[in-house]
């Protein structure tokens, strides 16, 4: 059980302050009954905290506040992994994230390969919602923030200068990402992306 909790504690110290994370990241270190037990000692002994059910993370902290609350994405990643759904950013985030839009969203949405949900954990209020896009793999946020753009803009507003735009915020590897995830997409979806391989091309 020792050698369980010390392998926790180690992969939690390497993720650095911040992390949240599940039970289900620690798996292919032991037993499901033996990480849950590795984790309450933990949580006793004031290594981690435990944020919500089946859910703990290592917090930052502050000099006068002490431990702070995490992040709202840290929180979101931790709900998405503890249900084994893919999940991005959604609508205004994602036109942030391409640099359509200077605005910061006030509240965290995400989108989800899981079921519609709000979850209130560490007293953060987390909305998550079905994906009408495909998520792709994690390593193209960009990619990603193009597809959540595009739903949120709608079938009816994909014109040409938004296409330019999105085609403008992308490199060459997320335009493969998209290429490849075009049989996933809504037929309007993948024209869009199409049209814009051939901004990108010509």
């Amino acid at each position: 059980m020792a050698a369980v909790a010390d392998s926790i504690i180690k992969r939690v110290r390497g993720k650095g302050r911040g992390w949240a994370f599940t039970p289900k990241d620690f798996l292919d270190l032991g037993t499901r009954a033996s990480v849950d037990m590795a984790l309450t000692r933990l949580t006793q002994s004031g290594h981690i905290r435990r944020i919500g059910r089946g859910l703990y993370d290592y917090p930052k902290l502050h000099d006068r506040l002490g431990a702070l609350t995490p992040e709202a994405d840290a929180i979101a990643q931790a709900v998405a992994t503890q249900g084994g759904d893919k999940l991005v950013r959604s609508g205004a985030q994602a036109a942030n994230r391409l640099g359509l839009s200077t605005q910061v969203p006030a509240k965290a949405s995400y989108a989800t390969s899981g079921p519609t949900r709000v979850k209130k954990v560490a007293g953060r209020t987390i909305a998550l919602k079905r994906s009408r896009a495909p998520i792709l793999d994690s390593a193209f946020p960009r990619a990603n923030a193009v597809l959540q753009m595009l739903a949120h803009a709608g079938k009816a507003n994909v014109d040409d200068d938004l296409i330019q735009r999105l085609a403008a915020g992308i490199d060459d590897r997320d335009l493969q990402a998209l290429r490849k995830a075009q049989a996933q997409m809504p037929s309007w979806m993948s024209d869009a992306v199409f049209k814009m391989s051939e901004v990108r091309h010509g």
